[in-house]
């Protein structure tokens, strides 16, 4: 366990116990007033005077640092490497106990690792839904960011907060958070990265600042050979597991580091294509211009491509084959995105309501576009599913975004009752309650 006190504690009770002097441990290269400083907390050593005292004193540099022994460090180090697995590939509830063990084991002389324990169990709490108590611990983190830079990056936790103020259902602050976090990247020119592409997706999501979100996703792009590694990533996890039981710490951080190299450009590469979709699907919906929209076609093709290599990405692969049916529907070629709307439905059938939706929504615009074949079971079908889903921790943006466009659908289709009905029903989605009669289409669910 480290060691509890300061670094000045530390010193003085190590020169004690070997019952040293002040002046003794301070030698011919230090004053005995500025070991004495040292004590006091007055001043910290740098890292030549560590060695320097921790050799007198018969200790190693890190414990009279860190209060931590070299192989305690290396196995809270591992302890971070398997919980961020967890987090990535595993199980979130478990990575969050396992950052959470981190936390109460380091004291206040293990800030770095501390800070870093926290920052992963907010992100477990994330990944689990429970925005909640993810936003009080992003907050709290900030809050240390800005008193303490040297630990805590502000930008990643801006973008983190404005992620989960948008879940949460709360605009005004995601919008406020955004707009503070891409100031920054953009005095950064900060267009490749983690955070880069984080923050591009919670822009497209929002159609705010859609300039920057092109810009990251041609710095970034999307690649051409993407593999699913998650065979490699399990083996060399369970190799650094093995090496850990076998008392080889430092090997079992040197696999469990291999491993999370491995997983990254998967992780990236999702995340990238979820982006260009989102984009594609904005350019789509919105007159454009001829070569804006060929763009938006080629990567919504190659994010769809992408997506479908990793099988852990189901559903957002099915996501995927909608906005790309969608993109077909603007070129006309109607027979694809038929296709393209029955690929979706193979992949997650009709239990996930809003994407199964979304799909016969895509059959019911081919028809209409060929005038034949009914529109209203396919109409009724999407409502049915729309109902049918499973309520969300909070608002979907998603949900009303279909629900928007089966109410202008049943306008096409004549029924002006149905039409109020699902403009009602996208509001309610989106947090807002609402009486509608002869309303138009609700323009809030644009922006």
């Amino acid at each position: 366990m480290p060691s509890q006190g300061s670094i000045g504690d530390r010193v003085r009770g190590l020169r004690l116990s070997r019952r040293m002097s002040q002046a003794q441990l301070a030698g011919p290269d230090l004053s005995d007033s500025y070991v004495s400083l040292i004590e006091s907390g007055k001043r910290t050593p740098t890292p030549v005077v560590a060695r320097l005292l921790a050799e007198r004193l018969g200790c190693t540099t890190e414990y009279l640092l860190h209060g931590i022994e070299p192989r305690q460090r290396i196995d809270t180090e591992l302890g971070l490497r398997h919980a961020e697995l967890e987090l990535y590939h595993g199980d979130p509830a478990v990575a969050a106990e396992r950052f959470g063990e981190i936390v109460k084991a380091a004291d206040e002389d293990n800030v770095m690792l501390a800070a870093q324990a926290r920052l992963g169990r907010a992100r477990a709490l994330e990944r689990q839904g429970k925005v909640g108590r993810a936003v009080e611990a992003y907050e709290r983190l900030r809050k240390e960011a800005a008193a303490h830079p040297e630990r805590l990056a502000d930008l990643p936790l801006a973008v983190a907060l404005c992620r989960c103020y948008q879940r949460a259902g709360d605009l005004l602050r995601a919008k406020d958070l955004g707009a503070h976090a891409l100031a920054q990247a953009e005095k950064l020119a900060l267009v490749h990265g983690d955070v880069a592409v984080e923050l591009a997706a919670i822009l497209a999501e929002t159609e705010t600042g859609l300039p920057y979100v092109e810009r990251v996703l041609d710095a970034v792009g999307l690649p051409h050979d993407v593999v699913d590694r998650t065979n490699e990533i399990r083996a060399l996890w369970d190799a650094s597991i093995k090496a850990a039981e076998g008392d080889d710490s430092a090997l079992a951080v040197i696999l469990a580091d291999d491993a999370l190299a491995a997983g990254r450009p998967g992780r990236l590469a999702v995340r990238t294509s979820q982006v260009a979709l989102q984009w594609a699907r904005i350019v789509t919906a919105r007159p454009t211009v001829t070569e804006e929209f060929e763009r938006a076609a080629e990567l919504a093709e190659k994010a769809t491509d992408v997506l479908g290599v990793f099988p852990a990405e189901r559903l957002e692969h099915a996501r995927g084959l909608t906005v790309l049916a969608h993109v077909k529907l603007r070129a006309g070629d109607h027979a694809a995105a038929h296709e393209l709307a029955d690929r979706t439905l193979e992949r997650v059938g009709e239990a996930q309501g809003v994407i199964a939706a979304s799909a016969h929504l895509i059959h019911a615009h081919v028809a209409l576009a060929r005038s034949e074949g009914e529109v209203v079971p396919l109409l009724m079908k999407a409502q049915e599913l729309l109902q049918g889903a499973q309520a969300t921790s909070g608002p979907d943006r998603e949900a009303a975004r279909v629900w928007r466009e089966l109410g202008d659908l049943w306008g096409r289709s004549g029924s002006r009752h149905e039409q109020f009905s699902a403009y009602r029903r996208a509001l309610e989605a989106v947090g807002i309650r609402a009486n509608m009669p002869g309303t138009t289409t609700p323009a809030v669910l644009t922006h």
